[in-house]
């Protein structure tokens, strides 16, 4: 069964950092693009970046680019999103997802939900004035 879990949420003050973690188990993370969306409330779902080992793809949200990282764990197990100069903004859930098989992710489509298949169940960040 996949499933993928994040971790490291919580509660910052604005111009602090959170470091995400995403960790996968039934399948390996680096054989696919691994992303980050986030989701406040009565908002849609926002692609925040993505990344993939075996292609080399990086990309980010225009609203983070400067101030969130997204990389791999040297043994390729954990995604991790370093999220620094946070800003005060709604609370969101922060969710990784992965793509299936066979998938080519390119800069037009990144952000597209439909383009991942599989969902973590979610890490609550909310940033304090």
């Amino acid at each position: 069964e996949v499933q993928l879990v994040e971790s490291g949420g919580g509660l910052v003050q604005a111009g602090g950092s959170l470091r995400l973690s995403c960790s996968a188990s039934g399948f390996s993370l680096d054989d696919y693009y691994i992303g980050w969306f986030r989701q406040a409330p009565g908002k849609e779902r926002e692609g925040v970046s993505v990344i993939s080992d075996f292609d080399g793809t990086t990309y980010y949200a225009e609203s983070v680019k400067g101030r969130f990282t997204i990389s791999f764990d040297h043994a390729k197990t954990t995604v991790y999103l370093q999220m620094n100069s946070l800003k005060p903004e709604h609370p969101a859930v922060y969710y990784c997802a992965s793509t299936g098989v066979a998938r080519k992710i390119v800069e037009d489509t990144w952000t597209d939900v439909d383009e991942y298949d599989y969902w973590g169940q979610g890490t609550q960040v909310t940033v304090s004035a």
